[in-house]
């Protein structure tokens, strides 16, 4: 009997690692297509085709192309680092959590050009965009937390500085700045100090066009 077990637990372990190894030969599938230039839609069928296995291995593994949509940004989101910003929302002072949160996001957004194929592709496909919306929506709230955590401002005011924030944190400003020849790092010594100025959003030109558009607009 103990060697009946031994033998179920040594093929059982081999067919997880085998699991695992077909998933990751399949993410990797996916994100080099998403490199390829103009972005690609990213289908069971596509991604089946790349890895050399049969639709229905990538349905087995994802469960369904948002699954799959899922887990590719997942892989992405890993790779670039974007777990280092549990370390930045933990800093004490909002100013200096935020100004880490700001090199957290440069750092993913040039990470990998499979991003670019990413929005790229979303930009004519209803269920990615949707995807990359909720989880846009996550750095909101992080940029939220740290606006409520700075706070002495009125509830509006506040939303109004939110919605600054997530604008220029965001992979469409970060990628037209790059688009400019700009370097990674240039990029974000170029946004942190803007986004310390929306943060603070208490004196100056900025407040009173947060409070009044109509004053920027020269109405």
């Amino acid at each position: 009997m103990s060697h009946e077990r031994s033998s179920r637990r040594y093929a059982s372990a081999k067919r997880e690692a085998k699991t695992a190894e077909t998933r990751e030969r399949l993410l990797a599938a996916a994100a080099a297509l998403l490199r390829e230039p103009g972005g690609k839609t990213l289908s069971l069928e596509a991604v089946a085709a790349a890895a050399g296995v049969t639709r229905l291995t990538v349905y087995n593994q994802f469960g369904s192309r948002r699954g799959l949509l899922e887990a590719t940004f997942d892989t992405l989101a890993a790779a670039g680092g974007i777990a280092d910003l549990a370390g930045a929302m933990a800093i004490p002072d909002p100013r200096e959590a935020l100004s880490a949160l700001v090199a957290v996001f440069c750092g993913f957004w040039s990470s990998d050009d499979g991003l670019v194929g990413l929005f790229a592709a979303a930009a004519g496909d209803a269920e990615l965009a949707e995807s990359l919306a909720e989880r846009n929506e996550r750095r909101r709230l992080a940029l939220a937390m740290l606006v409520g955590r700075h706070g002495g401002r009125v509830e509006q005011l506040q939303r109004d500085i939110v919605d600054l924030l997530f604008a220029l944190t965001s992979f469409a400003v970060f990628h037209m700045l790059r688009s400019g020849g700009r370097k990674p790092d240039a990029i974000c010594a170029l946004l942190q100090p803007l986004c310390d100025q929306a943060l603070r959003g208490n004196d100056g030109a900025l407040s009173l066009a947060l409070r009044d558009p109509g004053v920027s607009a020269g109405l």
